[in-house]
């Protein structure tokens, strides 16, 4: 899906020369920025990204709600 997106001058230059100083093209620092910006705000970039979180999350409901397999049970003497 293509978007129009404006920039003034001076960030325009700026991304085109950060652009040849890595060698990178503006898509590719859109790609990068667009990436960061879901990271700090906790959402999956892709599918992968999406089940390591759901994974992570169903470990520490896990956790939180069960006793550890190494609890002494109430009454039981070591």
């Amino acid at each position: 899906m293509r978007k129009l997106i404006e920039f003034d001058d001076e960030t325009f230059d700026k991304l085109k020369q950060l652009g040849r100083d890595r060698m990178a093209t503006l898509q590719e620092l859109a790609d990068e920025a667009f990436a960061d910006l879901f990271k700090k705000h906790g959402i999956p970039i892709d599918l992968k990204d999406a089940l390591r979180k759901s994974a992570k999350l169903q470990g520490a409901a896990k956790q939180d709600g069960a006793p550890s397999k190494r609890a002494r049970r109430p009454g039981r003497k070591a």
